[in-house]
């Protein structure tokens, strides 16, 4: 008894440090106002003509605000996004997304992801945007090729939308005639074709090129757990790098810091948020040369793209399509564009953590479930009582066992008392008593290490995708992935008080609804395990469901809403298998006999 006990006790503290260390270090700190005025920057040098083909680097795209605002601009509208084109660069730097407020109020505004340069506005976000242009090769004048600054003229097009393309053209003056087509479906992706015809009368090389750009670091959740920062897929292989790591790069280009990878014919690079993305694709098959870089005298990071030299021929033309990713990371949207789009390997920008290989399919469940049942709360409860179906047959063993060993515990206290401090002979007699009874004593503890991984895997599901965002169960339960907003400090509302905000020290002790009925399923569990004959062990236990109520009070609803489910199934289960082995739980006493059992052999007297 004293092993199993030691066991469970060891799987059950180590499930609450696990938790502890999860909560102290992968909670946020505080975000401080900042001021979200844009920098002062300045152009760097874009005149410096590459050695070679192989050095290619396009130079920093920032702009000034009076430059960004003096140029025209061209509208976007389509179902999922608002926002605008200036013919600045032919940048794409003002976007929001109509299916996304900021807040569940409905007049908290539509969540912005691009923004340009410039703005007076302390509130407007840092500029954020994607451009275009082509690199000189071959001793080719940097003058003759579009860049960043370059003013484009509107050939076709007036708004672009779903099926009304946007045609961009800049004439060099010297023969050259470049063209810029846009184009961009119902959700998120944009087709960006970029073409030249050489009418100069000789060869010329050049390259063409993306970029996305954030000015300074993004106001980030500062989650260990969530990558935020830059994210890509080169030939299959994942690889994502947070801001801070982004300054560290080696200073390879310039005086800056980049990452460079050749990708042979498949991959996607950008920035990616919690919810919202940003990312660079050429065609599936396109070589192209994927960086990663810091401009630390302008504080911008960059993506880039730059796809291979190309030759082109007096009298002849040249044209390049790639796509760019600007939206929400909706799992089924982006899963469509992996498939459709060829862009392969997509579906990984979304953070599914260690635990991928459970955090994939648990989430095509939950997605599959929400579809049927079209709310996303109860469908957490069907994927739990689909997760406890699928491993009952394996923790049956262990409920069985754990019964056995609630069975013993009578016997287990007299034994104590007969052996003293003799824990040689204690634990000789244990064993036999074990043997004889045929009962693991370590069996028990199966059904807590399974639930670690379990845990951890929807936690993540839960955290990072945004299906959860703003998802409304029922009742006072309006964003699953936001902790309890009911509090017993105002009695649930029923007091004219206001919620202790989450950022503060006082929500903890708050405890919304969820929190204590987790709690309170915690405790009708431990109710059913075998009770530690030790005092500290059994105290340990005792304030066990109570410290993980506070403790996971601030997690995401859904996830608090989940482990309830799942103490509420394990001990129905858990119940009807000690009644089933003619041991009815008495849960405020001790165990009510269903026959009358043997006593226990006495030791022969010497």
């Amino acid at each position: 008894m004293e092993d199993q006990n030691k066991n469970l006790i060891l799987a059950t503290v180590l499930s609450f440090l696990v938790i502890l260390v999860w909560y102290t270090l992968f909670s946020p700190p505080e975000v401080a106002p900042t001021d979200l005025a844009p920098a002062a920057i300045t152009q760097t040098d874009s005149t410096a003509q590459p050695a070679t083909a192989d050095a290619l680097s396009p130079a920093e795209p920032d702009s000034t605000a009076t430059e960004i605002a003096a140029v025209p601009r061209l509208p976007i509208n389509t179902p999922s996004l608002i926002g605008s084109i200036s013919l600045l660069g032919g940048r794409i730097d003002d976007l929001s997304l109509k299916g996304y407020n900021e807040t569940l109020d409905p007049k908290s505004g539509l969540v912005r992801l691009l923004a340009p340069v410039g703005g007076t506005d302390l509130k407007a976000p840092k500029p954020y945007y994607a451009v275009y242009g082509w690199l000189p090769a071959g001793g080719l004048d940097p003058a003759l090729v579009p860049g960043p600054k370059t003013v484009w003229s509107v050939e076709s097009g007036t708004t672009l939308a779903p099926g009304a393309p946007i045609v961009l053209k800049w004439d060099n003056g010297a023969g050259l005639v470049f063209h810029r087509t846009l184009s961009v479906d119902d959700k998120y992706l944009f087709s960006i074709v970029q073409s030249v015809d050489n009418t100069s009368g000789v060869a010329v090389r050049l390259a063409p090129y993306g970029i996305v750009a954030r000015h300074g670091k993004p106001d980030t959740q500062n989650y260990a757990v969530l990558h935020e920062g830059a994210v890509r897929m080169s030939d299959g292989k994942l690889q994502e790098t947070k801001y801070k790591s982004i300054v560290k790069l080696d200073a390879v280009e310039r005086e800056g810091q980049a990452d460079v990878v050749n990708v042979a014919g498949d991959g996607w690079t950008g920035f990616t948020d919690k919810y919202w993305m940003t990312t660079l694709a050429p065609e599936s098959g396109q070589a192209f040369t994927s960086v990663i870089k810091y401009a630390p005298t302008a504080d911008i990071y960059q993506t880039e793209a730059r796809l291979p030299v190309m030759d082109v021929a007096a009298g002849a033309s040249a044209q390049v399509e790639t796509r760019l990713f600007a939206g929400a990371k909706e799992w089924e949207t982006i899963k469509g564009y992996e498939t459709s789009a060829g862009i392969k390997g997509f579906v990984d920008s979304i953070d599914w953590g260690w635990f991928f290989f459970i955090t994939k399919p648990m989430f095509w469940l939950l997605h599959t479930l929400h579809g049927l049942i079209g709310n996303m709360g109860w469908a957490i409860i069907a994927l739990t009582i689909s997760i406890k179906a699928l491993v009952f047959p394996l923790a049956r063993k262990s409920y069985i066992s754990m019964a056995k060993m609630k069975e013993l515990q009578p016997e287990m206290e007299a034994l104590k008392a007969r052996t003293g401090e003799d824990k040689a002979k204690m634990q000789q007699e244990m064993m036999a008593l074990y043997k004889r009874e045929k009962v693991n004593p370590a069996a028990g503890c199966l059904p807590i290490l399974l639930q670690i991984p379990i845990f951890f895997s929807l936690y993540k599901v839960i955290f990072v995708t945004i299906e959860l965002r703003h998802a409304p169960w029922f009742g006072w339960i309006k964003d699953l992935s936001a902790p309890d907003p009911s509090s017993i400090l105002n009695l649930f509302g029923l007091l004219p008080f206001a919620t202790p905000d989450p950022s503060s020290f006082l929500f903890t002790f708050s405890l919304g609804i969820l929190p204590i009925l987790l709690g309170i399923s915690m405790w009708f569990q431990q109710k059913l395990n075998p009770q530690p004959t030790d005092p500290t062990q059994a105290m340990i236990f005792t304030w066990m469901p109570w410290v993980f109520m506070f403790m996971l009070g601030r997690f995401a609803s859904g996830l608090v809403l989940y482990w309830i489910a799942n103490n509420t199934i394990t001990f129905i289960q858990q119940y009807t298998i000690m009644s089933m082995h003619h041991k009815r739980p008495d849960l405020f006493g001790n165990i009510r006999d269903g026959f009358k059992r043997k006593k226990p052999a006495e030791t022969p007297k010497k």
